[in-house]
């Protein structure tokens, strides 16, 4: 098991280094998982993997479970514990089965404010074999505008790998 993220060096391009560093993070998630069963640590590794090569304020994942979406492994301040599958971002990415990105967290109706540190966030659905929202993957920058189309491709290859784990 690797102990040590290999990331790419800063080119000053933020585009740049963001692709980079999801392409060169990917396959190390991959043969970080490959071969663990548990999912409570194949989240919590790729919750860390994620904090450490981004940087991100959190980066959690909350379980579909008791018909409402409950806090699992995470990097970062403590977080809400539970939110209902209707409410937040969390809960609008799990009830329209679609990866949500949102620039200005204050903008997004609903919003849930966890921690006021938050000023953006995507959250992407991880779905199960049978095709339900099995979880989601929320990531929260304390930085405005902080995500782009790069991040939802990149954090949707990073829940497809998991989809293949559960």
């Amino acid at each position: 098991m690797a102990e040590t993220l290999i990331l790419p060096a800063a080119t000053g391009n933020r585009a740049h280094d963001r692709q980079a560093i999801y392409d060169s993070l990917l396959p190390q998630l991959d043969a970080l998982l490959t071969g663990e069963t548990d999912l409570t640590a194949n989240l919590a590794n790729t919750a860390a993997a994620l904090r450490e090569a981004f940087g991100f304020f959190w980066v959690g994942f909350y379980l579909a479970k008791e018909n409402q979406l409950v806090l699992g492994p995470f990097q970062g301040p403590i977080a809400c514990t539970r939110i209902q599958f209707n409410k937040g971002v969390c809960g609008a990415a799990y009830s329209r089965r679609e990866t949500i990105l949102v620039p200005d967290v204050e903008q997004f109706p609903g919003h849930i404010a966890c921690s006021s540190a938050s000023k953006s966030e995507v959250v992407v659905p991880i779905f199960d074999a049978t095709g339900a929202v099995a979880m989601v993957l929320d990531v929260d920058s304390d930085q405005l505008n902080d995500f782009d189309q790069i991040d939802v491709r990149g954090l949707e290859q990073v829940a497809a790998l998991l989809t293949t784990r559960l």
